[in-house]
């Protein structure tokens, strides 16, 4: 109840509550801004990515609108949209964006990216009908690929044990895990390199133990996501 009237505070400030564009052109939006991801160094000259779910914080809303701050001009941000015409919310998004940030600089420094989404009131659009015929032998593209993700508050000081689980009947294809600052300005290089994480794979199962340093204010609210990318089924 507290969060719903919270939500219609939000939407009655209007632009002013705005962080960035992702309302932008919406007669109604609730805005969700996200913290700040950190983009790990890699050795110069190679591609380092992250991935982030933002998620709209009511049932029965949906992704229209979507934005982003990066640290460096050389980080290219994109999100992942389902198949489907017309291009819309409840068709290309759902409740949950999966931003994907890479820095494609030539150095080798930790980077970071804000991702923005503003959510819209739904009365459950997204149905997809068939608009043609279809050779036997061609399938219309599914979501082959079920995405689960587990997020937990780090804490400084101290390691913290996340994990990922594929249901049964499914195979483990990838995982990926990211660590983020709820802070107002983007952070530096300092706070940027305080977060180290190791992960381990074992069949369907990913573990990864993510150590904050004792540097890290306490504070500062330190978001960490772990993702397991799964099959949809044995085939």
């Amino acid at each position: 109840m507290v969060l719903a009237v919270a939500a219609v505070a939000t939407l009655a400030a209007g632009r002013a509550a705005w962080a960035a564009d992702e309302c932008r052109g919406l007669q109604t939006c609730l805005p969700v801004t996200g913290p700040w991801v950190a983009i790990t160094a890699v050795p110069r000259g190679e591609a380092s990515t992250a991935v982030w779910e933002l998620r709209c914080p009511l049932r029965g809303y949906i992704v229209a609108g979507v934005d982003a701050r990066v640290s460096d001009r050389a980080i290219d941000v994109s999100i992942r949209g389902e198949n489907g015409a017309p291009v819309s919310p409840g068709v290309t998004t759902g409740r949950a964006v999966v931003f994907t940030a890479v820095y494609t600089g030539g150095a080798s420094r930790p980077t970071s990216f804000q991702p923005f989404i503003g959510c819209i009131p739904t009365s459950g659009g997204g149905a997809r009908g068939e608009t043609a015929l279809r050779h036997p032998a061609a399938y219309v593209p599914a979501a082959a690929i079920d995405r689960r993700v587990v997020s937990r508050r780090l804490v400084s000081g101290a390691s913290v044990r996340v994990v990922g689980r594929c249901p049964a009947g499914t195979r483990l294809l990838g995982t990926s895990h990211a660590y983020a600052f709820r802070s107002r300005t983007e952070p530096g290089r300092t706070l940027l390199d305080a977060v180290r994480v190791r992960s381990n794979v074992a069949g369907r199962t990913v573990t990864a133990v993510a150590a904050v340093a004792p540097s890290v204010p306490q504070g500062l609210p330190v978001d960490f996501q772990l993702h397991a990318l799964c099959s949809r089924g044995t085939r």
